[in-house]
């Protein structure tokens, strides 16, 4: 009975070890974070543009 319950403490130890340094993440791994989706095609006055920022390559369709 002690050694089934050490076993069980090793896979359960690996398990948690395993799944804690693994770099599977929600979004996947080369996912862009910020990617723009609606574009606008009025002009916008220049006084109002506060920042003006690339979307990232990966993206589906190129901004800036």
């Amino acid at each position: 009975m002690k050694m089934k319950m050490s076993w069980m403490g090793l896979v359960l130890g690996l398990v948690l070890l395993i799944s804690v340094s693994s770099d599977a993440q929600p979004e996947g791994y080369n996912h862009p974070v910020n990617c723009c989706f609606k574009f606008t095609t009025m002009k916008i006055p220049e006084s109002e543009i506060l920042k003006i920022v690339q979307t990232d390559s990966h993206c589906p369709v190129p901004g800036y």
